[in-house]
């Protein structure tokens, strides 16, 4: 491609509003361009990298025996009326009504569709196992948007759904799929884990996320330094720390006046955050939950929103704590105090540690009032359940036995989940089996979120100069820059020729034929993130000379004109 060919449009500086360097790069790349909230026009430039990143994810689904079809960004609202998830979804679904005021949705995924063909097409077993997918125009109404096409409303997005006739098969077609997935990401050139993950609105059995690592990630990865066990922060698993021991102080009520927070307490008694139980109270549909945690970790609501006794929970309020436990937030505790005779029972709720803690300081449930040398069983009945609901943290045993974890950030740029009967169940989706009876599929669905790859991309590979694209993601794989091509004819000569000879075996070359300084030309094609460069000169070419720099070299190397093709060649073997 010549540049006067094509339309590439770069800028200086990017918008205020871009907060991540892959927004920034992207919009002053000339790759998208804003038309609203969270919406974006792809620009040819940022086209040409989708390309290159969907034909991979097509060649692999292709390879892993994945069938390509097409469903429709618009879905009549009765499919998903009939799974559950037309209120389920929430806010972030689009609803939209036709002329004939007839409900539907711009699609966020596609399980309902999909399995409405399924349960049209496939009717006997001996048409199993099968996989469907194809790559699409996505919405989800953020409430905020933000990071450019990292956290975008429209996006798009490959997926796929597998539907077997039992859980073998359907954990077949699983792993088939999940191979897929690390082909495609070990093409596309990105240092990636995949991680145990939570299945959140899809649902299903197992799942797990794949994390570009990345500084910028919104994602907290935790990592096993002995193994190879990996998990979003939401799911990994907490392990109990210490066991309990015989109590060893008498129980003693202190006064803690102004002391609302547990560093302020561990500062006036001169103990660490590792001695002290703090309380998080909610209201669910079991009434009202006192949570308890040891003073330096972090409670996680994931967790907590697995748990029975939590279902439909929210932070419970002033006026309710006041209610139930009869003091303000910041004094209260699981030793019963003013309020805490109640009527109505509260669910006291341990983590894992801080259920083995012994002699621990608690709020006293009167204001500024605290206990030290408290203890369960002997000051305060032990708690209703016992049971995972916090954060890890760097340093804690890894679950699986081997080592300790570490934190990483992370942005997910796909996730595969085993659905098992969720919507094939709701949908009524059934074939016959061999016994001439019929049977509920097994379904598995996932996702690569192909416009997030490409920023994903960029927040793992730039630097102050612009974008350092991975290779096979590059728009385009060289560039040829020559200094005065419309004005010395020997250049030009040269730069056609090679322009020709490269093109001629199918590598993406571009030639840089605006009549631009040498400065402007090489800070374009550095921004963009070609990977290799030559540079054409007079003074080189009378040496029959070119200068070959790749992206990331602090300096370019001479090489002689006839023998630079054959080395670009040797780089793009196909």
């Amino acid at each position: 491609m010549k540049l006067s060919q094509f339309h590439l449009s770069t800028v200086k500086e990017a918008p205020a509003e871009a907060e991540v360097i892959s927004h920034q790069l992207m919009m002053r790349a000339g790759m998208l361009r804003k038309l609203g909230a969270g919406i974006y026009s792809w620009m040819p430039l940022g086209v040409r990298v989708l390309r290159k990143v969907e034909k991979i994810i097509h060649e692999e689904m292709v390879r892993a025996g994945a069938i390509e079809l097409l469903m429709p960004v618009i879905q009549p609202a009765d499919l998903w009326q009939e799974s559950g998830r037309w209120e389920k979804m929430g806010a972030e679904m689009m609803r939209v009504k036709d002329r004939h005021d007839r409900d539907f949705i711009v699609q966020p995924t596609s399980e309902e569709v999909i399995t409405d063909i399924a349960r049209a097409e496939l009717k006997s077993w001996r048409q199993f196992p099968k996989n469907f997918y194809h790559i699409q125009t996505k919405f989800r109404d953020e409430r905020r948007p933000r990071f450019g096409v990292m956290r975008s409303r429209e996006f798009i997005m490959k997926d796929a759904y597998s539907f077997d006739v039992d859980e073998a098969g359907m954990m077949v077609s699983y792993q088939k799929m999940y191979d897929a997935y690390c082909a495609i990401f070990d093409r596309l050139g990105l240092k990636y884990r995949s991680v145990h993950a939570d299945a959140g609105n899809i649902g299903g059995s197992k799942t797990q996320e794949f994390q570009v690592l990345a500084d910028s990630g919104e994602d907290l990865i935790a990592f096993s330094n002995g193994s190879d066990y990996a998990a979003n922060i939401e799911s990994a698993e907490a392990v109990q720390l210490g066991a309990s021991i015989p109590a060893a102080q008498n129980l003693s009520k202190i006064a803690t006046p102004g002391m609302k927070t547990c560093e302020a307490v561990g500062d006036f008694l001169k103990l660490p955050l590792e001695k002290q139980l703090k309380a998080m109270m909610f209201f669910s549909d079991s009434g009202f939950i006192l949570v308890m945690l040891r003073a330096d970790h972090m409670v996680n609501e994931i967790k907590l929103g697995k748990l029975a006794q939590l279902k439909n929970f929210r932070p419970a309020t002033p006026e309710e704590i006041q209610l139930h436990l009869g003091v303000e937030p910041g004094y209260c505790g699981p030793i019963a105090g003013n309020g805490m005779s109640h009527p109505q029972k509260i669910t006291v709720i341990a983590d894992r540690t801080a259920a083995v803690m012994s002699d621990f300081v608690c709020g006293a449930n009167a204001s500024g009032m605290h206990f030290t040398g408290a203890n369960w069983g002997r000051d305060c009945p032990a708690p209703d359940l016992v049971a995972d609901v916090r954060n890890v943290v760097e340093g804690d045993p890894s679950p699986d036995g081997k080592g300790t974890l570490g934190l990483t950030r992370g942005i997910e740029v796909g996730h595969v989940f085993a659905l098992g009967q969720n919507y094939s169940k709701a949908l009524n989706a059934t074939f016959i089996d061999q016994n001439q009876k019929p049977q509920i599929m097994e379904m598995g669905c996932y996702g690569i979120g192909v416009t997030r790859v490409v920023a994903a991309a960029i927040e793992q590979n730039n630097d102050a100069k612009g974008i350092i694209w991975p290779q096979s993601m590059a728009p385009f794989e060289v560039a040829i820059a020559p200094i005065g091509y419309k004005k010395n004819a020997e250049v030009k000569a040269a730069a056609d020729a090679l322009y020709a000879e490269i093109c001629a075996v199918g590598i993406d070359c571009l030639l840089d034929d605006r009549d631009e300084r040498p400065g402007v030309m090489f800070a374009d094609l550095e921004l963009i993130g070609i990977p290799y460069r030559i540079t054409i000169g007079d003074r080189g070419l009378k040496e029959g000379n070119v200068e070959f720099q790749a992206r990331t070299d602090e300096k370019a190397s001479p090489v002689k004109l006839g023998d630079v093709a054959a080395q670009v060649k040797l780089l793009f073997a196909r």
